[in-house]
């Protein structure tokens, strides 16, 4: 036996005897070559397994957190902030400020502590990080999927990794929740990166178009190709999110992009891109590939006039978001615009109000009312409005307001349910809105005004506030509030409820609630609308293969899901030869110019639509003839 195994171990052409009876009868045999193959195929799948591992592998890199980021944090506490306090404080203003610059001067809103003042960009610098960011794309564009991948792969391990530090950033320079900033800001964005990891290349890559009869030996196909460079003009309700959300859609899709963000967030904002750009840098790419501009409205044409930008998303107020539109069409600027909402849930007899309070409370007090797809107006049946109101009232009367990055002097974070708001810019007109609903009828249950903190005395805060009794034709109801204020309108048909819901200028997301889940989508169906969730809240953009955005004044066009990619893109058209050996498009030489005959090549044209296109079969057999008889002369 071992000699026998021996001369198969060189000669493996030789069969194996692998077990022999007593009397030498061989029971099985095996050739040594399978074996020998198996090894090979698996060692070799074993090395291509390692080298994908080592290409796919989420690079790792370093960017310092912000001091401000601690909640131990101090600095100078801001009487009356604004973005230009930096001009009535010179403490405030930078050391070595140049002549005629402009600058931002960045605070936290909820305990008003100074964080920095940071150059506002020119016009030309706009126009210089424009170039920046043409010319490194011109590389990026012919980047495969599995770099894109490894980028996207390594930026969500950082984010991951330091997702604390990244929530408190956000709530320094917003004054939200961690939980607001959890929730709205690292999920939201790590499902984005889930599914561009997942998806995104196949959404991508050409795709093979159904052809006809007549291009029967033709292949057809759409390859999506990179624009440039893209830009997008975002809200400072979610910092982070608002900035990473398009950048990543822009950067996977073979573009650079232009990030014109808030003033109120250049602080958190110029972090974030910063990190995106060290990550850039640790994957061996052109950190040029992104560019922040920060910048007052003054300058943003330079943005949207560029002709060098191929494309606009913008995220904020309807009032701006139509001068982006103007602006857009000095150069035929694509233009992605989500202006916001008036969302209504609409609550269908019989809803349970004890089982859906708590998510309508989120819906509405979240990251302090200021979210474009946060509950707006309750619709409920007038048998169960009172006590809808008493639950809304009861549970926001017990709202406690205030900073997660504010400690007691022993080190303490009290227990905080709602931030501030961005600024006390707007709580004049919202007084004045609720005012005038109760001078008109509405039923001021608690809060309606601006509050106070007992310590911070300069957060921008608005009490919670519950207004009952509101009809559809009040200005309250028909003006977006982006705050923590909730409303509450009756109705007494179900049309009556849709009829309501669809009477604002405004569409983009919506939810029903009911018993009755088939009664929920039919309602559902009939809402003007982007999005809707049945049963449930806001749960849509969880599911970034969805496409994202409104209708109405709400805007136009849609980010997330394969349409949000793709219109990032230019849809490029390509038609080939299946067999171009055996058969390509010729020209009959009876339509050949110069045409010989009017009539006869009429005839043949006519023949040819007649049996490819006529309903009837004995039209079809006529036009064959009359085809084969015009082909004949």
């Amino acid at each position: 036996m071992s000699t026998g195994f021996l001369h198969a171990l060189f000669h493996p052409l030789v069969s194996l005897e692998l077990f022999s009876r007593p009397n030498g009868d061989a029971t099985s045999s095996v050739d040594v070559s399978y074996i020998l193959t198996a090894f090979m195929a698996i060692g070799i799948y074993l090395v291509f397994k390692r080298y994908q591992n080592a290409r796919n592998r989420p690079v790792l890199f370093e960017w310092p957190a912000p001091s401000a980021a601690d909640p131990g944090f101090s600095s100078v506490t801001i009487t009356n902030p604004s973005l230009e306090s930096h001009l009535s404080n010179p403490n405030l203003a930078p050391s070595m400020p140049f002549a005629g610059r402009k600058y931002i001067t960045c605070y936290d809103p909820s305990t008003s502590l100074f964080l920095a003042t940071l150059p506002a960009d020119s016009a030309f610098e706009i126009g210089e990080k424009i170039g920046l960011a043409g010319r490194a794309q011109l590389s990026w564009r012919s980047s495969t999927f599995t770099e894109r991948k490894r980028f996207v792969r390594s930026l969500m391990r950082w984010l991951v990794d330091n997702r604390e530090v990244c929530a408190r950033v956000t709530c320094r320079d917003t004054g939200k929740t961690l939980v607001d900033a959890a929730l709205g800001e690292i999920l939201t964005t790590c499902s984005k990166m889930e599914w561009i990891l997942a998806h995104g290349e196949q959404v991508l890559r050409p795709e093979k178009r159904h052809s006809n009869l007549t291009l029967s030996y033709k292949t057809s196909k759409v390859y999506h190709e990179p624009l440039g460079v893209v830009a997008a003009i975002v809200s400072w309700n979610y910092p982070l999110h608002n900035a990473i959300s398009p950048l990543l859609a822009a950067l996977f899709s073979g573009n650079a992009i232009v990030i014109k963000c808030s003033e109120n967030v250049v602080w958190s904002t110029t972090w974030f891109i910063g990190a995106v750009k060290e990550c850039l840098r640790a994957c061996g790419h052109d950190p040029n590939l992104v560019q922040l501009v920060a910048c007052y409205p003054e300058e943003a044409e330079a943005v949207t006039t560029s002709a060098f930008i191929k494309h606009i998303t913008f995220i904020g107020s309807e009032t701006v978001g139509r001068k982006v539109a103007q602006a857009a069409t000095v150069h035929l600027t694509p233009v992605n615009l989500e202006l916001g909402g008036k969302d209504p849930a609409v609550l269908l007899p019989g809803v349970n109000i004890n089982q859906y309070a708590s998510m309508w409370m989120r819906g509405v007090f979240q990251n302090a009312g200021q979210n474009c797809i946060g509950i707006e107006r309750f619709i409920v049946h007038s048998s169960q409005h009172d006590e809808l109101v008493r639950t809304l009232t009861e549970r926001t009367k017990r709202l406690r307001f205030g900073s997660v990055m504010s400690p007691s002097a022993e080190g303490y974070i009290a227990p905080v349910d709602c931030g501030a708001m961005i600024s006390r810019d707007r709580f004049s007109e919202l007084e004045r809105l609720i005012n005038n609903a109760v001078e008109e009828g509405a039923s001021l249950e608690t809060g309606g005004s601006r509050w106070k903190h007992v310590y911070l005395e300069e957060g921008a805060y608005f009490s919670g506030t519950v207004l009952g009794n509101v009809e559809n034709g009040m200005e309250i109801a028909q003006t977006e509030l982006f705050a923590p204020v909730a409303l509450v309108l009756k109705y007494d048909t179900i049309q009556e409820a849709i009829d309501i819901a669809n009477g604002t200028r405004f569409g983009l997301g919506a939810s029903v609630f009911g018993p009755d889940q088939n009664l929920c989508l039919k309602v559902a169906r009939r809402l003007d609308c982007g999005m809707v969730a049945v049963n449930d809240f806001a749960i849509f953009y969880l599911n970034q293969d969805l496409p994202f955005g409104g209708t109405k004044a709400s805007g136009y066009g849609r980010f997330g899901g394969p349409e949000g990619l793709r219109s990032l893109t230019a849809p490029k058209a390509i038609v080939v030869d299946k067999w171009p050996w055996l058969m390509q498009t010729s020209i009959p030489a009876i339509l050949d110019y110069p045409v010989r005959s009017l009539n006869q090549s009429w005839d043949f044209i006519s023949g040819l639509i007649g049996v490819l296109y006529a309903d009837r079969w004995s039209e079809k057999f006529s036009s064959l003839k009359r085809l084969i008889r015009a082909s004949w002369y």
